[in-house]
């Protein structure tokens, strides 16, 4: 794997297609078609947000895996307030083989454990499941997860057989990126850590950065 991975841990960006990210990241001339060849060969996995909109056809989803080597993850944003897409979504992010990571279910509502529930048998048993749920009456949701094999963002208390964290505030000191690396080593479990996208090319190197804190 490329220069940013870490035996355990895959740390990336939230997206990757970002004409403003040249020549600060890609090299000034890559055409747009290579900038994920260009970031799998720096990163180790990448935030899949366009499945949360709407589902790339079939062949796109074969395109990417093919240009991501072995030991890429793909982490696809699933909106959970849209439970039409749910049957199509499965078996569609599953055409990324084993370029497939965790899926991010984001619930922007209150608590729905029926929501839950129907999420979780709509999914492949095997799937990694993290659930983006930002409303604090999902408080405690956190055991039920677990016996699912899920997990909830950004927890790195109750027990979980992965972790997905996303860092959403920036700028980031040189202070904030060690008290976060200090927070990672002390997680057993296979993480997967993704920070959001500027106009800039900020989030690559909080990425770089952080790997080299955890080394």
């Amino acid at each position: 794997m490329g220069e940013a991975s870490l035996a355990g841990v895959h740390v990336g960006t939230s997206g990757w297609s970002y004409p403003s990210w040249k020549p600060g990241f890609y090299p000034a001339g890559t055409d747009s078609k290579e900038f994920l060849r260009h970031y799998a060969e720096r990163f180790s996995t990448v935030e899949l947000n366009t499945t949360g909109y709407r589902l790339p056809a079939e062949e796109q989803f074969r395109r990417w895996a093919e240009q991501t080597p072995p030991g890429f993850r793909f982490a696809p944003k699933l909106a959970g307030n849209r439970p039409r897409q749910l049957a199509e979504f499965g078996p569609r992010v599953r055409l990324l083989g084993d370029r497939l990571g965790p899926i991010r279910v984001q619930l922007i509502s209150t608590r729905d454990e029926g929501m839950i529930e129907l999420i979780l048998g709509s999914l492949d048993p095997d799937s990694l499941v993290a659930f983006d749920l930002e409303h604090a009456s999902w408080d405690g949701i956190e055991p039920r997860l677990a016996e699912a094999g899920a997990v909830r963002v950004n927890d790195l208390e109750h027990e979980a057989p992965f972790r997905y964290v996303r860092f959403r505030d920036p700028p980031y000191s040189e202070g904030d990126l060690e008290e976060r690396a200090a927070r990672l080593r002390g997680v057993a479990e296979p993480a997967f850590v993704y920070f959001r996208h500027e106009d800039e090319p900020t989030a690559p190197r909080y990425a770089e950065r952080l790997l080299e804190l955890l080394r």
